[in-house]
């Protein structure tokens, strides 16, 4: 057999067994390295090759290959650096990733055969995988909706708050509380059981002003609990109806920027003009432009919005919003696929596509964007590639970075029978 240098799936996080060895890593290994961290020969998306060096959650110098020069050693002992030196050569570095429509409340549940079980061990479990599911594909910051009142109580929040506490240091994980109901005597539930997810800790308000009665009072309820516990506001909606969507926006205005509608995948004429106008951000799904934040079958993300949206300058983000569940079977939480869709279509190029993913992503959860540069969070995604396109078509290895830390490793092998003469691609993991 013909295989690359380094077994497949090192081990993450939590996990037993040491990863492949790294030039320059002490015993611990790269993902349990000293607080400097240094990238060697990594390849930027404008083409050129730097070495990276991280100190603490932050990068403190970019530089030629072997400028910086050798880690630091730990006081008193010459011989013993404070971190690690992990070779990136034939390995693209980005600005990590950002998962900006998520439903981890609901992931996993399309393979069962029954209802997904409630219990809080069952829904922390899911919770938790999902989240890892996508840092590992490169999401160091995730958002994800949480259906709360009637029959689902506040379970499901309290279930990802857990997860969110138990994956500190690995992940941000955001929530937003979606009650169904807000308006009339129906909606009483909901607006308790909003305002005590808030107050628990849920990020955002959210939910869908299109399964209302009233949508405009659904927003008004939102807007004045947002305003309460001082928290942004995350909309689902179809946006079919361009009138329907003024009137959204403009009860809205209130809080903007602090605006966000998705995945508007039916987004009708006139739709791209209103939203341009309003202040509000915009997160469409290019897996199949649905999930389980609105009702009814998936309708497809329409190839013309996302050329609308940029023609209309909205800024919008991309978001995976399904992971198996029943809005999307076979959705994965990976944001390079979602990047890789926007650019398949021809619309964006590679590198407005992956900005979508990544800082515009950033910018909704209300997070600070990243360069590979002096002085910006230590949030990255070191993907195998030798160019943006490249990654996009098929970079399955990666190494991520949260908090100037190595969070998650992923080492795909690439085999060949023997009887195979020519030399042939591969895909490794950093040496």
């Amino acid at each position: 057999m013909s295989a690359d240098r380094t077994p497949a799936d090192g081990p993450g996080p939590g996990r037993a067994g040491n990863p492949p060895s790294c030039p320059g890593v002490g015993q611990e290994g790269p993902l349990s390295h000293g607080p400097v961290l240094l990238l060697a020969g990594a390849r930027l998306a404008d083409g050129r090759v730097v070495d990276v060096r991280i100190s603490g959650d932050r990068i403190q110098a970019v530089g030629t290959t072997g400028s910086l020069g050798p880690l630091p050693a730990l006081p008193g002992s010459p011989t013993s650096t404070t971190g690690a030196r992990i070779d990136l050569g034939g390995y693209l570095l980005l600005p990590a990733p950002a998962e900006a429509h998520a439903h981890y409340d609901a992931a996993f549940s399309a393979a069962l055969a029954a209802p997904p079980s409630e219990k809080a061990p069952d829904l922390v479990r899911r919770v938790t995988e999902a989240a890892l599911t996508s840092l590992g594909y490169g999401a160091t910051a995730q958002r994800t909706h949480v259906r709360i009142g009637d029959v689902h109580g506040l379970r499901r929040l309290e279930a990802v708050l857990t997860a969110r506490q138990a994956l500190r240091g690995l992940a941000e994980l955001q929530a937003v509380a979606m009650p169904r109901l807000l308006t009339g005597l129906a909606g009483a539930d909901g607006r308790a059981q909003l305002r005590e997810a808030l107050r628990l800790g849920a990020t955002a308000a959210g939910g869908c002003p299109d399964l209302d009665p009233d949508p405009v009072g659904y927003v008004q309820v939102l807007l004045d609990a947002a305003r309460e516990a001082d928290c942004p506001v995350d909309l689902h909606t179809a946006a079919a109806d361009p009138a329907q969507l003024a009137r959204l926006a403009g009860a809205l205005a209130p809080l903007r920027p602090r605006i966000t509608l998705g995945p508007c995948s039916a987004l009708a004429p006139g739709g791209s003009a209103v939203l341009a106008t309003s202040g509000i951000r915009l997160v469409c799904l290019p897996q199949n432009g649905c999930c389980t934040g609105l009702e009814g079958p998936a309708p497809g993300l329409r190839p013309s919005l996302v050329r609308e949206l940029a023609e209309a300058r909205v800024p919008f983000a991309a978001g995976s919003g399904a992971l198996r569940d029943l809005s999307n079977p076979v959705g994965r939480a990976d944001p390079l696929e979602a990047a890789y869709l926007l650019a398949a279509g021809g619309t964006l190029d590679p590198e407005a596509a992956y900005e979508a993913v990544s800082n515009q992503a950033r910018i909704t959860l209300g997070l600070p964007p990243v360069r590979v540069d002096a002085g910006f969070p230590a949030e990255l995604l070191a993907v195998r590639g030798d160019s943006l396109a490249g990654a996009l078509a098929g970079g399955h290895s990666r190494l991520v970075v949260h908090s100037g830390r190595i969070v998650s490793r992923t080492s795909a092998v690439r085999e060949f029978a023997d009887t195979v003469a020519l030399a042939l691609p591969r895909q490794s993991s950093p040496g």
